[in-house]
This record gives C-alpha cells, structure tokens and sequence, in this order.
C-alpha cells in the first residue's frame, strides 16, 4: 500500500516537474522570438493596417486575437494599445483592446496555472503556502489592485496562474482594474490621432484634447493614489483594532 502510495506521489512529481520545464521553455521560446526574430517588424501601424484591411469586416476580430496572441508572447502592450487607438479610434479601439487584453490575459493564466500551478505548489514552503493561502481569499482584492497600480501586465498574468487565486478572482479583479488605465490610453491616442489626420489643428485647443491630456497626465498618479489610500485604510484597521 505504502510502494503504491509512493509510486503514484513520484509520478505526480514527475509529471509537475515536465509541466514546469514545458513553461519555462514556452516561455523562454516567447522572449527570444520576440527579441531576436522579425516579429517586432509585424507590430507596427504599417504592417498591421495592411493585415486589418484584408480582414475586411473581420478586422475587429483580427486584431484582438493579435493583441491577445501578442500578451501571451510578452510582445509590449502599450505598443498593441497604441496602435488599437490609432486605428479604431478613442471609444472602439478602447473597446477591442480591452476584449483583446482580457482574452490574453486569461489564456496566459491558464497557460501557467494548468503548466506550472503543480510545480509551484510543491516547493513552497509554509511562509510561502500563508501568501498563497491569503491569495485565494483575497483573490479578486489583490488582482484588482495590482492591476491598478500598473503591476507589469504580461508577468503578473502567468504569475497569477502559479498561485491558489480562483480565476473567476482573478478575471473580474482584472476586467475592473484595467478599465481606467486602458481607457486613459486609448482615448488620448485615439484622440490625437483624428486631430492629426483631420488637419485641423485649431482642434488642438478642444476641450476633448485637452481633457484627454488631463486623463493621460492624470494616469500616472493613479498607483500613488491607490497606495495612499491603501496605506491611509490599514492604518485606519489598526488604530481600531
């Protein structure tokens, strides 16, 4: 009973251990074709306008899908929001990168949680196991705010795949924290993009371009804010415990 026992833990382990070096493989596969192959020369306004203008009325769909294939690659993101902007506009391209983000997002958690979850789980230690344990209570609260102070988006999506987080946790924590950042980005590119290419540049003095200035200005004061008032809120529970 007890060589069964053994022999099924060993090759649990095993198959966490092939899991694990699958991810670290993928994901090391993802960095070099990014850095050291042509692909960056595909992800320019250029190359991805004359894709979009043969899908025709499938451009929206076209172009999520390369947003979202492009988060699983580590390819940047500001760079594929940028160009969302560009092309659909401030309130469009807001709406497509948004879905094309939350496609990627979800399938590079699924990426390490079904990869690398089995393996992370059985090195931790007991310090380690708290956090993770902490993590699946509180698991749309943390998403939620490492999102809104700009935690790095493509590691914290497989990251967030290693740990005990619930994905339903981890989908609507990412889907709200977002919201605001993508929001800011897309409708002050977007914005600048038609006063470009309108020409009329007395646009420039519109209360739109300056408000989405005052969005973009104001984006990054966003993860100072909320670490103020998360700091402000735990001080607070302690001083009423």
């Amino acid at each position: 009973m007890a060589t069964n026992e053994k022999q099924t833990h060993g090759s649990s382990k095993r198959k966490a251990v092939i899991k694990a070096v699958v991810f670290l493989c993928f994901i090391l596969a993802a960095i070099y074709v990014v850095r050291f192959t042509q692909v960056r020369e595909f992800v320019t306004a250029d190359a991805l306008g004359r894709l979009l203008d043969r899908a025709g009325i499938w451009a929206p769909v076209a172009y999520m899908f390369v947003y979202a294939a492009g988060v699983c690659i580590f390819l940047p993101g500001t760079v594929l929001t940028g160009l969302g902007a560009a092309i659909f506009g401030p309130y469009w391209g807001f709406l497509y990168v948004w879905i094309g983000a939350m496609i990627g997002s979800s399938a590079a958690f699924l990426i390490g949680r079904t990869l690398g979850r089995e393996f992370a789980s059985s090195i931790i230690g007991d310090r380690l196991r708290r956090y993770d344990e902490a993590i699946e209570k509180n698991g749309f609260a943390t998403v939620l705010y490492l999102r809104l102070v700009y935690f790095p988006f493509t590691p914290m999506n497989f990251g967030m795949g290693l740990t005990k987080v619930k994905f339903m946790d981890y989908f609507l924590g990412t889907g709200l924290g977002i919201i605001v950042g993508t929001f800011i980005f897309t409708f002050f590119i977007g914005t600048a993009k038609e006063v470009w290419v309108s020409g009329n540049w007395f646009e420039l003095i519109s209360f739109k371009v300056f408000f989405s200035i005052g969005l973009f200005i104001f984006s990054f004061f966003i993860p100072r804010i909320i670490k103020k008032v998360r700091g402000e809120g735990a001080k607070g529970s302690t001083i009423g415990s």
